[in-house]
């Protein structure tokens, strides 16, 4: 609809402008929005002048007003002439589309080519009645006129069944790509934004911002829209992701007041009126380049960026708002698999199934070589006949049944399921995690989850409730445990206090009155602010009277909160010209520039050094100790003459008088110490990283159980963290992380880049044999690299900011902690879900390859036909993963350890389990095979001639096949020797219909299949002993379960699929970048061009520098070489945003493979367990000068940018 619109509206706009928009009533066309938006800094400034007079000018023209907003009434005159905010996406793939990909398998397409020649030759009658002689046992099957007719069956059916899996697998592609859409949109309409409409501040979803509207824009806020600033305190813009700058960009309504859609606040607040909305944001635009929208007016806009400064329309980190439909979902899913490795799953499965598929093809071959060379030897060697010409498509026709064999090995060996299982198993698991508050915005994320052995936790609202409230004070020298009558204080003091915090907050933060009779109020905002404007409340005084009197455009000068200053000050004018600054913020950082505290009259006093210890002991650390986080309010008065250098911060934030400490009190969620117990039974680690005092820290761990008293366990501040990690120059060193890590439980007073480098050192360490996977939750915007260093990010649905859940894999809706637990579950889950399938797969597969394979070889014809054997591969693989693949998870699941990173796929027990159950569906099967015949006194099926009607014997052997596997199946849904195969099964409705479904599609196909199935009807005694034989698996199975796994040692190399060090190698990336599909390549190829100047540069430095670095080593001992790989992972410099997630070079290669190691050692001049471990500057250095060196893509080293950029190409 949107495109639509816009494109209509585009056509209409070019001839006649003015007219049209005289016809809306604006006096200002789409058109000029747009010049105006490609402005930047003073230009803008300038343009704005020249053509309104001044913002209150271009409010008029949009007709809207700058303090009310919009009336609203005419929203949809807006949408008509300037677009809707939402760009239109791509269209989905038709079901047909689908098709025709799912046809691309080489397995279907040699099968299909096969059938062809099979139906073609089957139509050929040999000239003359005595060549049925003369070409020998050739032609001895057809003397039958009705059965030589129905040769072309065989080749009917093998369409057929194709056919059918080709539905099968694009029907579920469909639905795959539905559900994705689907969550799409749900994450889209969770994103609201605050706009004035009618003077009132409400919250709108994203995709009802219009032209004109006035937004309120935030810290924390990605901008849904292109606007003008109108009034802004302290702003701060991080406009990576358009421009490829890293440094955040100072915004002021006077000089630089231009904001556009898809950039992040990082500091501060303001007001913007919004200019450009949808597919004429500056985002927009690049969306329409990149093949969003309709391509309208291609040529015009691709001027138009050439004009921007060339960098904006680098597109990195797709916006995450209406805007985008699911393209750039997928590319950030494309971007987080290269980002964060393979999946440990993934990486495993595409492992296992490669080995497969080489195995099973030569099976085929040695079949099919086998098959020609003893039909040949026996009829021209043997029995000496001559080749007769006539005789030949008779032969061709032998050949062609063979090749139809040797295939039919390979579709059976071929687990085609695997995909399936594992898409499946994530796609069910992510539908059921929604409703566990879990709203998934990678698959992979959610498999990962289950192999988390750590997790770091924010405190607030995470581990609490976020509900703050004021519980005890220090005012006027009086330590007060509970809130104070208000009489109790002087009026002086009072007055400065309830000004201090109700003009010293943001005006976005309010508590309203309860919703429900009897609730609590509702805190709006930020929750600290909120708990001292209850102070306010609770000491009966009102703010809002107050903010009334002086409104956020009167405030003279704002220092927004940031991680850096821990405080936000505001400064007033007062009516006699002089200024008061009011500030707040962390007890112990405010308190260090005060000097002077109101005393019990209300009148400063001096506030010395001692007085500041005792200060601390007395007041600070016994209100921490109780779990408070402590506030300290203050101000300070400047002169009217002369006024001071606001700028100049630190002289400004300094001499303050104390007027307070607040404690604030933010209870522990009351589900979240028993979710750490299940954690820890899990054999998760669960540390807690946050902002708060080292006390409050701590007193809220041992309250969540994180810690308990007495344990030998970190509790560390910030600094002593960094003191502890850092070597003499700075730089931190993975051998002094090492010592540090595992011991520590909490992280206090941290900020964003501890964060970020605590779970960098614990994903880079070595101390375990395990790569440790790491889970980070984070709300606020500094949380951002952290969430995407992580394995898993999650972000708070509630509390957290645009930024933060767009660095995140994972969202929790209800922000907390206990859902983590259950997304632990969900991961372990699909994990055990694939090994099932795995197991049950697997035993097919053996039984039914050895069985065509030896069936073949020594009776010149597979005892499973080409069509049954695609009725098992369909029970196997696509019935079986949907029933395995589904298994709800149960509690037992938390109750060990993770499977962790190399452990093998297939453990010992599966390993015993598919050999076992292997040996003796062989045993049954060529039992029936080689004396069926005498055991059921019926007619042997070996050795028949082509086209003979369909045996008694062989349905039999079919018919048991197929029931060993289904009972087979009940066996599988238990993969650690558990007896009870039947626990829990009526919980999963899909299995048992499944189970039964199979179960009545196989009497149809045995009695009623006939010549196509190659079947004949059975009847119930035989029925009975194929049942009987098929449930003996069950028995089997208890046999197999009471053999020790320890009897079996030569089992534990049998499952170990993945070495460790090929674990994240070349062959794993370019399957991977065999995997995009070809919409997303199309879609990247524009974005890639981009990228690739960007890179080639970013490449080039980082040779030189390696190049320099290489040259200084003799002459520096390693360790003290600045490396690149640090300098990068500082958050001030985020190559991150400025290029697609590749690893730049992934430090897991370099370090989990030891040749590579080694190679590298002599080359650092530095012994084995030097501290630059987890710098690879100079690793990266080689790797990177090799790269640009080769020319080609394919020589270039794996792990390099350029690499991944062109073989996605």
């Amino acid at each position: 609809m949107g495109d639509l619109t816009n494109s209509d509206y585009y056509a209409k706009n070019q001839g006649n402008d003015v007219s049209s928009n005289h016809e809306g009533g604006f006096g200002v066309s789409v058109m000029e929005l747009r010049d105006l938006m490609e402005l930047r800094g003073s230009e803008a400034v300038v343009k704005i002048q020249e053509e309104y007079g001044d913002m209150d000018g271009l409010c008029q023209r949009l007709r809207t007003s700058p303090t009310e907003g919009l009336t609203g009434d005419d929203l949809d005159k807006r949408k008509e002439v300037y677009g809707e905010n939402l760009i239109p996406p791509k269209k989905p793939k038709t079901f047909l589309q689908l098709v025709w990909e799912a046809l691309q398998d080489v397995t279907l397409i040699i099968l299909e080519v096969a059938a062809l020649i099979s139906l073609g030759l089957s139509f050929y009658q040999p000239p003359g009645g005595d060549s049925g002689e003369s070409c020998g046992t050739a032609a001895a099957g057809a003397e039958d006129e009705g059965e030589a007719e129905a040769g072309w069956i065989e080749g009917a059916a093998i369409l057929l069944s194709v056919v059918c899996v080709v539905l099968v697998t694009a029907f579920n592609d469909w639905s795959k790509e539905k559900q994705f859409r689907g969550l799409q949109s749900r994450i889209e309409q969770e994103q609201k934004f605050q706009v004035v409409r009618g003077a009132q501040v409400i919250q709108l979803p994203v995709a009802d911002i219009v032209v004109g509207d006035i937004a309120q824009i935030k810290y924390g806020d990605l901008l849904p829209a292109d606007g003008v600033l109108i009034q802004g305190n302290d702003l701060k813009i991080d406009e990576s992701s358009l421009t490829g700058e890293s440094d955040h960009v100072k915004k002021d309504a006077d000089k630089d007041p231009m904001l556009l859609s898809g950039t992040h606040v990082m500091e501060g607040s303001g007001r913007m009126l919004v200019t450009a909305v949808g597919v004429n944001s500056q985002t927009g635009i690049i969306f329409t380049l990149l093949g969003a929208g309709e391509p309208v007016e291609e040529e015009k806009k691709k001027e138009k960026v050439k004009k921007q400064d060339g960098a904006a329309a680098m597109e990195m980190q797709p916006l995450k708002s209406a805007e985008g439909g699911e393209m750039e979902e997928k590319e950030k899913k494309k971007a987080n698999v290269s980002k964060k490795e393979k999946s440990v799953l993934q990486g495993k499965l595409t492992k296992l199934a490669v080995q497969i598929g080489k195995a099973g093809l030569v099976m085929s071959a040695i079949t099919v070589i086998i098959l020609v060379l003893y039909f040949a030897v026996d009829n021209f060697v043997l029995q000496k006949r001559p080749w007769l010409t006539e005789c030949t498509p008779i032969y061709v026709q032998y050949f062609v049944k063979f090749f139809i064999i040797g295939v039919t090995v390979l579709v059976v060996a071929v687990p085609e399921g695997l995909p399936l299982a594992v898409t499946i198993s994530l796609a069910y698991s992510v539908k059921k995690m929604m409703k566990d508050n879990n709203l998934v915005r990678h698959l992979d994320a959610c498999e990962t989850m289950g192999n988390a052995t750590a997790i770091c936790s924010d405190k607030t609202g995470t581990l609490t409730t976020n509900r703050m409230t004021a519980v005890a004070c220090y005012v006027g020298d009086v330590h007060y445990k509970e809130i104070p009558d208000p009489g109790a204080l002087t009026a002086k003091s009072l007055d400065i206090l309830v000004n201090a915090i109700s003009l010293n907050s943001a005006y976005t933060t309010k508590i309203l009155p309860a919703t429900k009779e009897g609730g609590l109020p509702m805190q709006v905002g930020n929750k600290t602010e909120c708990g001292l404007l209850g102070l306010v409340l609770d000491l009966k005084r009102d703010y809002q009277p107050i903010r009334n009197q002086i409104p956020e455009e009167k405030l003279y000068k704002v220092y927004t909160f940031n991680s850096a200053r821990k405080s936000m000050s505001t400064v007033i004018k007062l009516s006699d010209g002089s200024f008061r600054m009011y500030s707040k913020g962390a007890s112990e950082i405010v308190l260090k520039k005060c000097t002077k505290i109101l005393n019990q009259e209300g009148e400063p006093r001096v506030f010395r050094p001692r007085d500041k210890d005792e200060m601390v002991k007395k007041v600070i650390e016994p209100m921490a100790c109780d779990g408070l986080r402590t506030i300290c309010v203050a101000y300070r008065d400047f002169p009217a003459d002369p006024e001071p250098l606001w700028d100049n911060e630190n002289d400004i934030l300094n001499e303050l008088t104390a007027v307070c400490v607040v404690g604030i009190e933010d209870p522990v969620r009351p589900e979240v110490p028993d979710a750490i117990i299940r954690c820890q039974r899990a054999g998760i680690t669960v540390r807690m990283v946050t902002g708060d005092n080292i006390n409050t820290a701590r007193a809220i761990a041992i309250k969540c159980g994180i810690i308990h008293p007495g344990e030998d366990f970190l509790c560390i501040d910030g600094k002593e963290f960094n003191r502890r990690i850092r070597n003499e120059k700075g730089e931190v060193e993975q051998e002094r992380m090492d010592k540090v890590w595992p011991k520590l439980r909490v992280l206090a007073r941290s900020s964003p880049t501890d964060k970020h480098t605590l779970v960098k050192g614990i994903i880079d360490s070595c101390l375990t044999d395990q790569r440790q996977v790491v889970a980070v939750t984070g709300d606020g915007t500094n949380d951002g690299p952290a969430l995407k260093k992580a394995d898993v990010g999650f972000a708070m649905g509630i509390a957290g900011t645009d930024v933060a859940k767009e660095a995140s894999d994972i969202i929790l809706t209800d922000d907390n902690f206990s859902s983590i637990v259950k997304a632990v579950m969900w991961g372990r889950n699909v994990y055990d879900s694939i090994s099932k399938f795995l197991q049950f797969q697997l035993t097919v597969n053996v039984v039914a390859v050895i069985v065509a394979f030896t069936g073949a070889c020594i009776t010149q014809d597979s005892p499973l036909k080409a069509v049954q054997m695609l009725w098992v591969n369909l029970i196997m693989d696509t019935f079986a993963s949907l029933a395995l693949a589904t298994e709800p998870p149960t509690e037992a699941l938390l109750m060990r350890k993770p499977y962790g990173r190399n452990k093998p796929l297939i453990s010992s027990t599966m390993t015993k389990n598919i050999l076992g159950h292997g040996i003796y569906q062989l045993v049954i099967i060529f039992s029936l095979l080689f004396v069926g015949e005498q055991i059921f006194d019926i007619d042997s099926g070996r050795h028949a001639p082509l086209h003979s009607p369909p045996s008694e014997h062989y349905t039999i052997i079919f018919n048991t096949f197929v029931l060993m596997q289904l009972f087979n199946e009940i066996n599988a849904r238990k993969i650690h020797g558990e007896r009870n195969v039947f626990d829990g099964i009526f919980r999963n409705p899909i299995f048992c219909s499944i189970v039964f479904g199979t179960f009545a599609i196989q009497i149809v196909i045995v009695q009623f299949g006939g010549k196509p199935f190659s079947c004949t009807p059975l009847d119930l005694e035989k029925w009975g002993w194929c049942t009987f034989l098929g449930l003996g698996e069950l028995v089997w199975g208890q046999v197999i379960a009471t053999i020790p796994n320890c009897k079996l040692r030569f089992l534990r190399g049998a499952g170990q699929l993945t070495k460790k060090n090929e674990m994240p190698g070349d062959e794993d990336m370019n399957e991977d970048n065999e995997e995009i599909d070809h919409a997303e390549r199309e879609l990247r190829r524009g974005q890639v061009l981009w990228f690739r100047g960007l890179n080639r540069i970013q490449t080039q430095i980082r040779v030189v520098n390696a190049f320099r670095s290489s040259l200084y080593e003799g002459l520096e001992k390693p360790d003290s070489r600045p490396s690149i790989h640090n300098f990068m992972t500082h958050p001030e410099f985020r190559i991150e945003d400025s290029t697609p997630h590749i690893p730049l070079i992934d430090d897991t290669d370099l370090e989990e493979d030891p040749s590579l190691r080694n190679t590298h050692q002599p080359q650092t001049g530095s012994q084995p367990q030097s501290p630059n471990k987890n710098n690879n500057a100079v690793d990266s250095g080689i790797n990177l000068t090799i790269d640009t060196t080769s020319k080609s893509a394919a020589s270039s080293g794996p792990a390099s940018p350029l690499h991944s950029l062109e073989t996605s190409l």
